[in-house]
C-alpha cells in the first residue's frame, strides 16, 4: 500500500477549498488579476489539476499554429497570442554582419489591453504566470523563443544563408508559429504525446484516449479468448488483413497516422496461396534482421506466431475476406509475380505522407497546415538530411519534374513557377514513379498494386493511382464479403456482436467505418478531404 503524505493526500475538505479558490480566481480575472486560474492549476492538488489539464490540453496542442509571414514589405502581421492578446511583427533588413547578403531583425511587440468599468490596463499579459512560445522558420532554418514580459522584442537573423534565403525572405518572409497552448499547455501536451510511443500500459491507454477524443473511436472490449482458432482452409489468395497497433513505437506512429487520415487501422497484409496449397503473407513494412522495414513474403504460421507472441504493439487484427465474385477475378499467378518482384524492397517511405494530402486545406487536422508541414520538413532536413531525402525530397522532385533538389531549393523553385508549396503537396502520386531504390509502396499501396495486377480494378486500373489510397480508402472498397452467412463458422464465434468481417486477435473490437461501401471510380481518392472527427467525404472526391 502506498504511503500518504501532505502533498499527495486528497480529502473532501481540500476539494472544497480548491473549488473556492478556483471560484475566487475566476472572479478576479474580470479585475485583471496578477494570475490566471489556468496558470495556477499546477499548484493545486494533482488529483484536481491533472484531470482539468487533460481536458484542456492534449497531444495535438503540441503543434504550433501558423500566424503569418513577415517579409521585406511594409506589412505588419497581427495576432492574438496565448498569453499576450495584442501582438504585431514586422521584418527589417540590414547588413550588420557586413556579409554579402546581410541579415535581418524581426521586430515583435507583445501586449494586451483590458478594459472594464474600473480601469484600463495596457501592455500587460493576461497574467503574470503565463508565457508565449514561438517558432520562426524559413526553408533554411528554424528557431524558437518565448516571451513573458510585455515590451518590444527582436529575433535576430545575423546573416542570410546565401542568395536563395535572401530572395525567399524578401518575397515570402519569415513564417511565425505560435504554440497556442502556451507554456503550461505545451508542457502538458508533451506529457500527453510522450506516452503514445511508450511500450507500457500507460502508453496503450494514452493511445486509446487520443483516438477516442480526436476520432470518436469506441474500443469496446471483446469477450475472451481474444485469439481466434483460424481454419486456414477458409482463407484464399487476396484476402486482406488489417491491423491496429495501440502501444509502443508503432502504436504511437499509427495513432497519429489514423488521426490525420481518418483510418481506423494502421497496417495491413495480404494472403497468398501457392500452387502447392501453402498459405503465405505478403507484407510491406516487415522488419528484417538488419532492423530495416522491407517488403516480405512470409509463411502464414511464422507471421501468425509473431503477432500472437512477439508483437509488443498489442495489435488488433481483422481478416477481410474477398467477395466470391471478386475472388473469381483475382489472378493468383499475376499476384505472385508482382509480389516476388517486390520481395525485399524497402518500405514505401517516399510517398507515405502524400496519400492523405489531397487538398490545399481540407486534409490537415487543426492546427496542422502546409506551413507547419514545410517547417517540420525543414527541421528534419537539418537534423537528418538522409532521412528527409528518403521521406519527401525525392517525392517533391517527382512532383516538380526535377532531380536532386533539396527541400530549400524545392520551396524556392515552386515559388518561381508561380505556384505554392501547399499546392505541390496535393499533386497525386503516380504508381509508375521509380525512386532511387525502386518503386515505393506503403503497406496498403503494396496490396492494392497487387490487386491492380491481379485484375480487381478491371478497366479502371490505368486511371487509378493506388499510391494515393490510405488504409481507410482500401477497406472502404466494395471488394469484400457482404453476406454474413458466407463468413467462416469460426468468424467472431465467441462474440455476441457479429462484425461484417472476422476479427482474429485483440481485446478491443476493430472498427472500420464505411467498410465495403465504395465502388471504384476514375482518379479515385485524389481530391478527398479528411478532417476529424467525422472525416466526411463529398461525392465528387
Amino acid at each position: 500500500m502506498a504511503s500518504s503524505s501532505p502533498s499527495s493526500s486528497f480529502t473532501l475538505s481540500s476539494l472544497f477549498a480548491t473549488a473556492v479558490l478556483i471560484l475566487v480566481l475566476s472572479t478576479a480575472v474580470s479585475l485583471k488579476s496578477a494570475f490566471h486560474p489556468r496558470d495556477m492549476l499546477p499548484h493545486l492538488p494533482r488529483q484536481v489539476s491533472w484531470p482539468i489539464l487533460n481536458s484542456l490540453y492534449g497531444a495535438a496542442d503540441l503543434l504550433p499554429t501558423f500566424i503569418g509571414t513577415a517579409n521585406a514589405g511594409n506589412n505588419t502581421v497581427k495576432w492574438k497570442g496565448a498569453c499576450f492578446y495584442d501582438n504585431t511583427a514586422h521584418m527589417e533588413f540590414h547588413n550588420k554582419s557586413a556579409s554579402k547578403f546581410g541579415g535581418g531583425t524581426l521586430h515583435i511587440k507583445a501586449r494586451s489591453v483590458f478594459k472594464n468599468r474600473y480601469f484600463l490596463s495596457a501592455d500587460k499579459a493576461h497574467s503574470s504566470t503565463c508565457m508565449d512560445l514561438y517558432v520562426f522558420a524559413t526553408p533554411y532554418r528554424v528557431t524558437w523563443t518565448w516571451y513573458f514580459i510585455s515590451r518590444p522584442h527582436t529575433v535576430e537573423f545575423p546573416e542570410w544563408d546565401g542568395q536563395a534565403e535572401y530572395d525567399y525572405v524578401k518575397k515570402k518572409g519569415v513564417s511565425i508559429f505560435l504554440m497556442h497552448a502556451g507554456m503550461l499547455g505545451t508542457l502538458q501536451a508533451l506529457c500527453d504525446v510522450f506516452p503514445l510511443f511508450t511500450n507500457t500500459g500507460w502508453g496503450e491507454s494514452s493511445n486509446l484516449a487520443f483516438l477516442e477524443k480526436h476520432m470518436g473511436a469506441m474500443f469496446e472490449a471483446r469477450p475472451e479468448p481474444w485469439v481466434t482458432k483460424v481454419n486456414t482452409d477458409d482463407i484464399h489468395s487476396g484476402d486482406l488483413l488489417v491491423l491496429s497497433k495501440i502501444r509502443g513505437r508503432w502504436g504511437g506512429f499509427e495513432t497519429l497516422e489514423k488521426w490525420v487520415s481518418g483510418a481506423y487501422a494502421g497496417h495491413s497484409a495480404v494472403f497468398l496461396r501457392d500452387t502447392q496449397g501453402k498459405l503465405w503473407i505478403g507484407e510491406s513494412g516487415n522488419e528484417n534482421e538488419k532492423g530495416e522495414d522491407v517488403i516480405a513474403i512470409l509463411p502464414w504460421e511464422e507471421w501468425w506466431e509473431f503477432e500472437q507472441k512477439k508483437d509488443d504493439s498489442n495489435p488488433q487484427i481483422a481478416l477481410l475476406p474477398l467477395h466470391p465474385d471478386v475472388r473469381a477475378k483475382f489472378n493468383v499467378t499475376a499476384a505472385w509475380e508482382y509480389a516476388r518482384s517486390m520481395d525485399g524492397k524497402p518500405y514505401g517511405y517516399h510517398n507515405l505522407i502524400f496519400a492523405w494530402i489531397d487538398t490545399v486545406t481540407a486534409n490537415y487536422p487543426p492546427p496542422i497546415d502546409a506551413h507547419l508541414v514545410a517547417s517540420f520538413m525543414t527541421v528534419w532536413n537539418k537534423l537528418q538530411p538522409e532521412y528527409a531525402a528518403n521521406m519527401w525530397n525525392e517525392a517533391l522532385n517527382k512532383r516538380l519534374g526535377t532531380e536532386g533538389l533539396g527541400l530549400p531549393d524545392v520551396l524556392v523553385e515552386v515559388e518561381k513557377r508561380g505556384s505554392s508549396f501547399d499546392k505541390l503537396l496535393t499533386v497525386p502520386e503516380q504508381d509508375d514513379w521509380i525512386y532511387s531504390d525502386g518503386k515505393s509502396t506503403s503497406c496498403i499501396a503494396f496490396i492494392l498494386e497487387m490487386y491492380k495486377e491481379a485484375g480487381l480494378f478491371g478497366s479502371l486500373a490505368s486511371s487509378i493511382q493506388v499510391t494515393e489510397f490510405t488504409l481507410k480508402d482500401a477497406y472502404m472498397l466494395n471488394f469484400f464479403e457482404n453476406n454474413a452467412s458466407r463468413l467462416p463458422k469460426w468468424c467472431n464465434d465467441n462474440d455476441s456482436v457479429k462484425l461484417p468481417f472476422c476479427q482474429i486477435l485483440g481485446k478491443y473490437r476493430v472498427e472500420l467505418p464505411g467498410y465495403n461501401t465504395m465502388e471504384p471510380y476514375t482518379h479515385m481518392n485524389e481530391q478527398c478531404p479528411s478532417l476529424p472527427p467525422k472525416y466526411n467525404r463529398p461525392g465528387n472526391c
